[in-house]
């Protein structure tokens, strides 16, 4: 299968060397920034490009994974292709493909950084497919690349994003704020990991309201009232604290 990559951010990294290792051919990286296409080219065996009107118009599939709001501008360079055109988010409906004839949407729900190697084996993969041809190419490609594989349409595929958007980026945003308090306080990150790690592997065989912990789900009002006095020249923290601490209470007491 020959494919073209179009972007050369995290998720089209992971993707490009998925497919590669997967038997796909690889023919063309495209960015607007030529030397990210040339970085991903090279590691892909492809041809870096920086103007989608060298896109190769004979690819089976083309992959976009540029940020959401360039989905529709890059598919109208698309237009001629015959391939399976598919983009990776999780928040665009397929609707901003339907200028075209055969397309999808191969939505992996990961966190992607380009430095850190994943095992894509383990992604969960949501797929959508203009019609009943382009669905069964897009199984294909799925299945090959990963086990967990799921029809989900652009209204629950949006709902799963939302979700994902509390479940990581809102979490990690949490540990950079706890990393600031004990900076503050002259404390080490490093001693947080631990406890980091054991919450993950909690959820992992038990839902998260059945081992949730700390003072706001015992009702403990005085350890609380001391954290937010820690916060006081925090501003901003103590207001996180107060709104996540109510939002606790809310849901077991």
């Amino acid at each position: 299968m020959k494919v073209v990559c179009i972007g050369s951010g995290n998720v089209a990294t992971h993707l490009a060397y998925a497919l590669k290792a997967k038997g796909a051919d690889l023919i063309q990286i495209w960015s607007r920034d030529i030397t990210n296409a040339i970085e991903l080219a090279k590691t892909t065996d492809s041809t870096a490009i920086s103007d989608l009107k060298e896109i190769d118009p004979l690819a089976d599939l083309y992959v976009i994974a540029v940020k959401d709001d360039a989905i529709s501008t890059v598919s109208e360079s698309l237009k001629d292709v015959n391939g399976l055109v598919v983009h990776t988010s999780g928040a665009t409906a397929i609707d901003a493909l339907s200028a075209l004839k055969n397309h999808g949407v191969l939505y992996p729900l990961q966190t992607f950084s380009k430095a850190k190697p994943i095992d894509f084996a383990n992604v969960p993969l949501c797929i959508e497919a203009s019609n009943t041809a382009s669905l069964e190419i897009l199984k294909e490609v799925a299945i090959k690349l990963s086990s967990p594989v799921y029809e989900v349409n652009s209204e629950k595929r949006k709902i799963l994003h939302l979700a994902a958007v509390f479940a990581c980026n809102f979490v990690n945003h949490l540990y950079t704020l706890s990393d600031k308090i004990v900076e503050h306080f002259e404390l080490d990150f490093e001693m947080l990991k631990p406890l980091i790690m054991e919450t993950a592997l909690k959820v992992q065989t038990e839902l998260p309201i059945n081992v949730q912990t700390g003072p706001a789900v015992r009702n403990d009002e005085q350890t609380m009232i001391k954290h937010q006095e820690l916060l006081s020249s925090m501003p901003e923290l103590k207001e996180i604290y107060q709104t996540l601490s109510k939002s606790i209470k809310k849901t077991h007491l």
